[in-house]
């Protein structure tokens, strides 16, 4: 193994039998039916024994459409995952720097130091927003190749303002990645400035809003240029055609999708108000999850209660700066009120 990696984790969530599964930020609910329906219908009709369409062209058409852009602006990859990894290949890599701002996403600075690339760790405030000054800070002195934002930033759940991410665009001397995996759940979006003449990316997942975990599909929206590069850095036929076929079928069901995302926002402002009720810190969100920390009670305590009471959260209060952190992702309103019970006999 490669001395740098041996040091390295992986990236884990922990999965038991419970209940109530609140812990990994899926969607609730299933994809339509009549999606399974279409999608059943044209997995009949592929012919296996030949290769997909290695340019994923009919996706890239409907992802471009959705957003406004030309298909050649558009990159989609296995997950949101497989974007960054592409990315961070084409740009990161030995002798190259990536700056990210924690606590974010862990997988920014594990999939950066994968590739050989050196990570620089920005420190957020103490309310876990962008220090513009710390930002000046990093950029100035490291140089990052690649320099990411998550907005809504997981697992903090905060979204950045405009303001910040033109701020750090202007500052950045590499490529600036700005990860929208919750970015439906959130007040507004960086896909509008993204430009042929700008070196930003925003990337996105159908995890999420889209109701498809199960078939791991991201992509990315950015500069023509900067996309014609990945698509050289990426494994020949890497999105099969039962992916593409999924990916290009959900598109068609936006409308239903984005009242999904309305209802997960409503059932997560209900939450947040409900726990902010209880001895309780909760923190800020424009995701589909929320950051809270208990008082007067260890956050491995609660929980471990929860937990009894067949309800899984995301424990987070072993990661930095997060001390006693629970994350919950939100769930259906029965799901949600089980949670709030559970989580007040654990507070009493």
């Amino acid at each position: 193994m490669r001395d740098d990696l041996s040091a390295l984790e992986g990236y884990h969530s922990p999965q038991v039998h419970v209940r109530v599964r609140l812990n990994t930020n899926e969607s609730p609910f299933p994809p339509p039916a009549a999606w399974r329906d279409a999608f059943a219908a044209e997995l009949s009709r592929v012919e296996w024994h030949r290769y997909p369409d290695r340019s994923a062209t009919a996706l890239r058409e409907g992802i471009a459409a959705l957003h406004g852009v030309r298909a050649d602006q558009v990159f989609a990859a296995n997950g949101s995952n497989e974007v960054l990894q592409t990315l961070l290949l084409t740009f990161a890599g030995p002798g190259r720097t990536v700056a990210t701002f924690e606590p974010t996403y862990q997988l920014h600075g594990h999939i950066a130091r994968l590739t050989g690339a050196t990570v620089v760790e920005g420190e957020r405030a103490a309310d876990f927003t962008l220090d513009l000054a710390e930002v000046r800070r990093v950029l100035a002195a490291a140089r990052p190749s690649v320099t990411f934002l998550c907005s809504p930033n997981n697992p903090t759940g905060l979204e950045e303002p405009e303001a910040n991410v033109r701020e750090v665009l202007s500052l950045s001397p590499g490529l600036l990645v700005v990860d929208e995996a919750y970015g439906q759940f959130a007040s507004w979006s960086a896909m509008g400035m993204v430009h042929d003449e700008l070196p930003m990316v925003v990337s996105r997942t159908f995890s999420k809003t889209w109701s498809m975990a199960g078939s791991r599909l991201g992509y990315l929206v950015g500069p023509s240029w900067l996309v014609a590069e990945l698509d050289k850095v990426v494994l020949p036929y890497h999105l099969d055609a039962a992916k593409q076929i999924a990916g290009r079928l959900a598109l068609q069901y936006a409308d239903e999708m984005e009242a999904r995302v309305q209802l997960v926002v409503t059932e997560r402002d209900r939450l947040m108000a409900a726990m902010a009720a209880m001895p309780i810190d909760v923190f800020p969100s424009g995701a589909n999850f929320v950051l809270f920390r208990p008082r007067g009670i260890a956050g491995r305590v609660v929980w471990q209660g929860l937990l009894d009471r067949s309800v899984l959260v995301r424990d987070c209060s072993s990661w930095p700066r997060l001390d006693d952190c629970l994350r919950v992702t939100i769930g259906t309103p029965d799901e949600n009120d089980e949670f709030l019970t559970a989580l007040s006999e654990v507070m009493r």
